[in-house]
């Protein structure tokens, strides 16, 4: 049988390596035509599902006690829905096999025990965040990168239904007189939602999600987050009982390091947790955890993070952790890491740890304290041992790249010495960032805190 002519390939000549062009933007490989038809197929069946759920739920609420269903566990309520459904479908004469009829199921359950549409996402370990903006358009972090999926909301309206479930938990509404409120789900997850006439296209939510497995500094040296020597030096400093505070930006990692800084405080210890939305997972068993309140609809009732740290200084903590210093409470903070409460820890936003400083020092002229700027520096540089800073670098992965000791005053100037710093080296074949995590070799300045719990060589080992 004759072949088709192949199609003539003119080779250009390879350009001279020596000035080879520089790769700027990857081009994307063609889709194969089998993945292009399974994926418009299985579009094709979320919509006819999507159909079906909306058609189904107008009928199921008819037929059933609303109320009395949302008091049943999930398990049960499937179970007595699951005949329901069937008739309905029969009656509307719609054909679906049975592994489409239960997840019909599902989505209606989710609908009306769960977050609608995002509740499968929630279920989902690989999402870290979930990014709903309006109703047409959900996009999830998998592995430090953004990615849009297929879920979709029916209109606004059902964007809406969604938030004022997630706010209703926790005794509050979002409308047009209350435009953003932050809230937490049942599984500790972070929610801040957003919505018209600010959100322009429709109500915005977004959840940072809780993971449900904590993560060690062991598990950070292997995945390339830290070196295995940088592990050590923050273990010690913990347990040589440090002021640490983590700086970095959104969604950089700061809580989850800060969880695993927690993890070498003494069994024997009374900490005290501060939050707006309670996230530590702290292992000891002598721990109160406080949560921040908002203002109720009258706008009455607020307990702010600064009230918070006064009443903790009350509560006789060995050890305070603040979630996120952003505002006045700094004050409270360094004043508390002065007067006997050691080993104090908090995360802050900044992209370098001088950064970090001089935000440090902006939240205390928020408090109106009218004390010189040198006055307030030396509070700085008394109370805080150590900034380490950590980032989500544009392949996704969180390293941390500096572990800067704060030393003294020099002048009116705070002093520091950098630890440990991260070197970039370039890009690997598979998108990955190549680089180094060197030791400054420096002796550190709480040599002699370590040597007074008994770690100094380990450290020194550990600077290399």
């Amino acid at each position: 049988m004759p072949t088709a002519p192949r199609a003539a390939v003119v080779q250009l000549p390879a350009m001279p390596k020596a000035v080879q062009a520089p790769v700027l933007f990857a081009v994307p490989e063609p889709v194969p035509e089998a993945a292009r038809s399974a994926d418009a197929a299985g579009k094709a069946i979320r919509a006819r599902l999507e159909q079906s759920r909306r058609t189904v739920q107008s009928m199921l609420l008819k037929r059933m006690d609303v109320a009395a269903a949302a008091e049943l566990p999930r398990h049960e309520l499937e179970h007595q829905l699951d005949d329901l459904v069937r008739e309905i479908l029969i009656e509307m004469k719609v054909q679906l096999n049975r592994a489409e009829q239960n997840e019909l199921l599902a989505m209606l359950l989710d609908e009306m025990l769960g977050l609608g549409p995002v509740e499968p996402l929630l279920r989902d370990e690989t999402v870290t965040d979930i990014l709903v903006n309006g109703p047409k358009q959900v996009y999830v972090e998998r592995r430090g990168k953004l990615e849009m999926t297929d879920v979709v909301f029916d209109d606004n309206a059902h964007v809406l239904n969604v938030c004022n479930r997630i706010v209703s938990r926790i005794g509050r509404r979002v409308d047009e007189s209350s435009p953003i409120a932050d809230a937490r789900l049942l599984d500790g997850s972070r929610v801040n939602i957003i919505i018209p006439p600010l959100a322009l296209d429709g109500p915005s939510i977004s959840i940072r999600k809780f993971g449900k497995k904590s993560i060690g500094f062991d598990q950070m040296a292997t995945q390339g987050n830290m070196s295995p020597q940088m592990a050590t030096v923050l273990r010690i400093a913990s347990r040589c009982r440090l002021n640490v505070l983590i700086s970095g930006g959104t969604g950089s990692g700061k809580t989850t390091l800060l969880n695993a800084l927690s993890g070498m405080i003494g069994l024997d210890e009374r900490v005290v947790t501060i939050e707006d939305a309670a996230e530590l997972r702290l292992q000891q068993p002598h721990v109160v955890r406080l949560e921040t309140r908002p203002p109720n609809l009258e706008g009455s009732g607020e307990i702010t993070m600064r009230d918070l740290v006064k009443n903790a200084l009350r509560m006789r903590p060995e050890r305070i952790i603040l979630g996120e210093v952003r505002g006045p409470e700094a004050v409270d903070m360094l004043q508390a890491m002065n007067t006997g409460h050691d080993g104090s820890m908090g995360t802050l936003h900044a992209n370098r740890p001088r950064e970090a400083l001089t935000r440090l020092e902006n939240m205390l002229a928020m408090a109106n304290l009218n004390i010189p700027n040198k006055a307030m520096r030396t509070q700085i540089a008394g109370s805080l041992h150590m900034i380490v800073q950590i980032q989500r670098m544009r392949d996704g992965m969180r390293r941390i790249t500096h572990i800067t000791e704060v030393t003294g005053m020099e002048g009116d100037v705070i002093t520091t010495q950098d630890l440990f710093t991260f070197e970039f080296k370039g890009e690997g074949p598979d998108g990955k960032l190549l680089g180094v995590f060197k030791s400054s070799g420096l002796r550190p300045n709480f040599m002699p805190k370590a040597a007074y719990f008994g770690l100094e060589k380990a450290l020194m080992e550990a600077m290399g």
